[in-house]
């Protein structure tokens, strides 16, 4: 199942912790081109979120499931906390997006037991967007299930 929407009532745990990596990312990147990276930084809580979920089944047992899914985020972006609740495992990174990698995403994945040898996994993917929309959340989200699919 493909859902997207406008952050709100986010699935994968708090909306207000995704909020804040998304921010320190968008200042961190600012630093390359401000000497403090505050502009950057508050203009990340003006600016548009976006987010793409994406629900798939890796046919794995849980376990090698994260040690899957671990890889291919890890590949992707740079890992933030992982977590463990009820039984549940999210694995979160910030990955380079748009133009250039310059619009960073964060990409969390929650991982739960599904029947059999197989686990769920939602895909979360969040980007702010500015006057030009680049998709950056939709394209990350895309490339990260293909991959995860092999």
């Amino acid at each position: 199942m493909n859902r997207s929407g406008d952050g709100s009532g986010d699935v994968h745990g708090d909306d207000r912790s995704e909020d804040q990596v998304l921010a320190q990312a968008l200042k961190w990147m600012g630093i390359r081109s401000q000497p403090d990276g505050t502009l950057t930084g508050l203009r990340a809580k003006l600016l548009r979120k976006t987010v793409q979920e994406l629900d798939l089944v890796v046919e794995l047992p849980f376990d090698e499931a994260v040690r899957h899914v671990t890889g291919v985020l890890e590949e992707a972006g740079t890992p933030t906390e992982p977590t463990t609740a009820d039984g549940r495992r999210a694995i979160r990174v910030v990955a380079p997006g748009g133009s250039g990698g310059l619009n960073p995403v964060v990409v969390t994945a929650l991982l739960t037991r599904g029947p059999g040898h197989r686990t769920n996994v939602g895909l979360r993917a969040v980007a702010v967007e500015g006057l030009i929309n680049q998709r950056s959340a939709e394209k990350a989200a895309a490339g990260l299930a293909e991959l995860l699919a092999e």
